[in-house]
């Protein structure tokens, strides 16, 4: 397991994410924090259950971290996601990116969420009120679920 970059079964701690990336030089630490929501489209959800190819995904998360490097000048990288049974407002996933300025904090944030969802190997189970799904690439749409285009 990397420093940064790690898979776990354990409750998140927001804190311990922020705190690998806190550095004199940062004046700005942004930080990406997602749940699992009740609600997708008009399905309700009961909970999640996560599954993960461990080792490559922790590989990946730290090859996201560093393309983040590639990309922003002097940028500090943590993932953490969580897999197995979450609940309701459980924490799925923590990114946290230090930068010496504001812009680049946000705008590396946003790509490494998006990237987790094109090349980390984690699956999640969506359990409905009235039945239940795997969806194996995370950018898959549920029906009734907003597209990424009225996410925007």
């Amino acid at each position: 397991m990397s420093r940064n970059y790690w898979i776990t079964e354990s409750e998140l701690d927001v804190q311990e994410v922020v705190t690998k990336v806190t550095r004199r030089n940062a004046g700005a630490i942004n930080t990406f924090i997602g749940t699992v929501r009740e609600w997708t489209g008009d399905k309700k959800t009961l909970y999640l259950e996560y599954e993960a190819y461990r080792p490559m995904a922790e590989k990946k998360l730290a090859e996201i971290g560093r393309e983040i490097e590639k990309r922003w000048p002097d940028v500090e990288t943590a993932i953490v996601h969580r897999i197995g049974h979450l609940e309701i407002s459980d924490i799925a996933v923590i990114i946290a990116v230090s930068t010496p300025h504001r812009a680049d904090s946000f705008d590396a944030s946003r790509y490494a969420i998006e990237r987790i969802k094109e090349i980390v190997p984690i699956w999640k189970k969506e359990h409905w009120e009235n039945g239940e799904q795997w969806i194996g690439n995370q950018k898959e749409t549920v029906e009734g679920a907003p597209t990424e285009g009225e996410l925007k």
